[in-house]
């Protein structure tokens, strides 16, 4: 490991990658301590130029670029050996590396993460800069959740100087965008799919679009359409999976248009969250408050826990005493509610005395399970008419010499038969009945007041 680079002491290699080794350095000059990207310029001239080209790529977009959730520049230089470039030195751990562990971070964090970096690119995206490799190492997660982008090498700028077949070579297959895919031009909406990529996989630690090998993976991010992210994990809010349809959409006109709706859904679902829980789990987050005016908080000398009421119609009753029934109210409109109650507490006394004060059992269309001890009791079954004697014949006797017939004395008329009071309207078949029994019986004792008549004569 070299000492020093430029005036930078060299105190540890943090990483390797396809450029060159990344140093942890400090500057003595300010005593800040800075991470030193490299190219190693012992390469062949093809390669070389094409590093070097990316290098100064970086470098033009870096110096453009000044956002917190963006890697700051500090410096560049070079020597006979390598090209350097010092920048902000982030304590904290790659998305990638988050993904690859197992332990995904919860949905509000993952969301709250891409979301920082939509800022990061909107704000590219408004220089005009398209960072054309966004991934998860290239994501740093660092201390209290800041999330922040990094490696614009193969950034496009304006009047770019890098070649695009350069540029799609050096891009993640696996989080390039169709459009990039095939070679077309690509704007600003392929940082958006790419994002999209990346927003799927922190989700579920499941890549959308994978294979066995480059072209198999081009070949799915152009042609096939991954599950929703809710497949793999049934606790992702739904509105997750819109996200993410929108954000991977082949087409450029089904895309977001620009990065900043996608961060807005997204914080959107953040505020969507937080409201699910308790509040006294809500915490700050790095979300821009919102603008509605919040509620007034009852103070908590005039709150009342109302689960500790007694429900029973004594408020001053003791605990071991059994709680009492409220009686039925009679000026309670619901007829079924109150007979399901006096079901419930087994008042049949007091809801037969409720039918009979307020008469709604008359009106009431509902009905009324036989078994119930609310169904009224049948009423017995009247007794049937007695049927009267049949008239005894009297024996003719031989009649005597014809007298003067005195005026037949006028028949006894009988007394009416008493009516019994019946709970129902009698029917039609019931009055012939008696009319007959009625008819029966007066014609037998204007028989027998005749024979009597004839023998006292």
């Amino acid at each position: 490991m070299i000492p020093t680079l430029g005036r930078y002491k060299i105190i540890a290699e943090i990483g390797q990658g396809s450029m060159g080794v990344v140093y942890k350095a400090v500057d003595p000059i300010i005593d800040r301590t800075v991470a030193i990207k490299t190219i190693n310029l012992n390469l062949s001239r093809q390669e070389l130029e094409e590093y070097e080209a990316r290098f100064q790529q970086e470098i033009k977009a870096a110096g453009r670029l000044n956002h917190p959730n963006i890697v700051t520049i500090y410096d560049v230089g070079k020597t006979d050996q390598v090209a350097y470039m010092a920048m902000e030195f982030l304590e904290g751990q790659e998305l990638k590396d988050l993904i690859a562990s197992g332990a995904l971070p919860p949905a509000d964090v993952a969301v709250d993460i891409i979301a920082q970096v939509a800022d990061g690119l909107s704000f590219a995206h408004q220089q005009d800069i398209v960072h054309r490799d966004v991934k998860p190492s290239n994501i740093m997660v660092m201390k209290g959740g800041i999330a922040k982008i990094t490696d614009f090498g193969i950034a496009r700028l304006p009047n770019s100087a890098v070649k695009t077949m350069t540029g799609l070579i050096l891009g993640s297959p696996r989080y390039m965008s169709p459009e990039q895919v095939i070679g077309k031009t690509i704007d600003a909406r392929s940082d958006i799919f790419s994002l999209g990529v990346v927003l799927y996989e922190g989700l579920t630690g499941v890549a959308p679009f994978d294979g066995d090998n480059v072209n198999a993976i081009m070949y799915a991010t152009v042609n096939t359409t991954p599950p929703p992210p809710s497949s793999h994990s049934r606790a992702l809010p739904p509105m997750l999976d819109l996200i993410a349809a929108k954000a991977m959409a082949k087409l450029l006109e089904d895309r977001y248009q620009t990065i900043k709706e996608l961060a807005d859904d997204l914080r959107e679902v953040r505020r969507q969250i937080d409201a699910g829980r308790p509040a006294a789990a809500l915490k700050a987050t790095t979300s821009p408050p919102s603008s509605r005016p919040m509620a007034p908080i009852m103070p908590p000398e005039r709150m009342v826990d109302t689960s500790t009421i007694p429900m029973t119609a004594d408020a001053n009753a003791k605990d071991d005493e059994p709680a009492k029934a409220l009686a039925l109210a009679k000026t309670f409109d619901s007829f079924d509610a109150t007979m399901r109650l006096a079901a419930m507490t087994d008042q049949t006394e007091d809801f037969r005395d409720y039918i009979t004060a307020t008469q709604k059992m008359r009106a009431y269309k509902g009905k009324i399970e036989a078994g119930s001890p609310l169904a009224p009791k049948p009423a017995p079954p009247a007794p049937a008419p007695t049927p009267a004697p049949a008239p005894v014949p009297v024996a003719e006797k031989p009649r005597p010499a014809p007298r003067p017939t005195p005026p037949p004395a006028p028949a006894p008329t009988p007394a009416p038969a008493p009516v019994r009071a019946e709970p129902r309207p009698v029917t039609s078949s019931a009055n012939s009945n008696l009319l007959a029994v009625a008819a029966i019986v007066v014609l037998s004792l204007a028989a027998v007041g005749l024979a009597l008549a004839l023998l006292l004569k």
